[in-house]
């Protein structure tokens, strides 16, 4: 089984995206070969159709959702061999703009989520496919290892991405890659909106918190309550060094806190743009041809 253009590349996403699935803790509802009732819903009505489920949804159906909304965005008809199949994957998995900043930032270009001239102009000079695949792969993992539901899906989502890569790469050299598989995980969507992000900080920002926010407050105030009877009696010297070294405690922690989530927030930040990678190394073995 190839990934020749359009029809060998939908072939293998469907074998990653399953069947009928109707899971009551999909927010997406009812979902056939990947395409979810809402989607077939307007589909139906662009056809001036009348609705019905998507359990009975027809392979031209689905062929026609898949051109329209993920292969023909990302122009895979004017991508190389390889390169259309993983692109296309990953718009299918994790939408079209992300898949495509991928590229982009693999090419060196700026990554807006269109191909345009100068995406497919850099793409038309790259020396090295096969290399451009593993750089995006490397892109889409470090995506996928950033999602808040990684420890769920993490494993059929590996899966999926190193049976793309390797049948991407083989096709790029105009060979035959491993057969895809299913998994119920790999077939999950993994959105950017999913991403990690840090806990709210209490009392509001990372600066305020990094104040110390309301405890902060609380030990001024003590601070200054007990200020003008040091060195009235012991127990009011103890009380006092306790209360400096309580705000100086708020502060490094505060402090810390505020550079852990700036970190956080970095770290997203380059995996929204593409920047991000990870270690190859870390998917699983595949093997079979198709």
């Amino acid at each position: 089984m190839t990934a020749a253009g359009f029809g060998g590349s939908l072939t293998r996403v469907l074998v990653h995206e399953g069947g009928f699935v109707n899971h009551p803790a999909d927010p997406g509802g009812a979902t056939n070969r990947g395409v979810t009732q809402r989607v077939y819903d307007g589909w139906r009505r662009r056809q001036r159709l009348a609705p019905r489920s998507v359990r009975s949804i027809s392979a031209e159906e689905i062929a026609g959702i898949y051109r329209l909304q993920y292969w023909d965005v990302i122009r895979a008809d004017d991508l190389p061999a390889g390169v259309d199949y993983f692109v296309f994957d990953g718009a299918v998995n994790s939408g079209p703009a992300q898949s495509v900043k991928w590229l982009q930032r693999a090419l060196g270009v700026a990554a807006d989520g269109q191909v345009g001239v100068a995406t497919l102009g850099a793409l038309k000079a790259h020396p090295d496919h096969d290399a451009l695949i593993a750089d995006m792969a490397r892109r889409r993992l470090a995506m996928l290892k950033g999602l808040k539901n990684w420890k769920t899906f993490g494993k059929g989502w590996s899966r999926r991405v190193a049976e793309v890569l390797a049948h991407a790469q083989a096709a790029a050299m105009g060979s035959v890659g491993p057969a895809p598989t299913y998994s119920e995980a790999g077939s999950q969507r993994a959105r950017i909106e999913d991403i990690a992000k840090p806990p709210a900080p209490i009392g509001g920002s990372a600066g305020t918190i990094a104040g110390g926010g309301g405890t902060a407050v609380i030990i001024d105030e003590a601070k200054k309550q007990l200020e003008p009877l040091v060195g009235s009696n012991d127990l009011i010297n103890q009380l006092f060094a306790g209360v400096i070294f309580a705000g100086i405690v708020v502060a490094v922690a505060g402090a810390g806190y505020a550079f852990w989530v700036a970190r956080r927030n970095a770290r997203n930040a380059a995996i929204a743009s593409g920047d991000a990678t990870a270690d190859l190394a870390e998917l699983p073995p595949v093997g079979g041809t198709a």
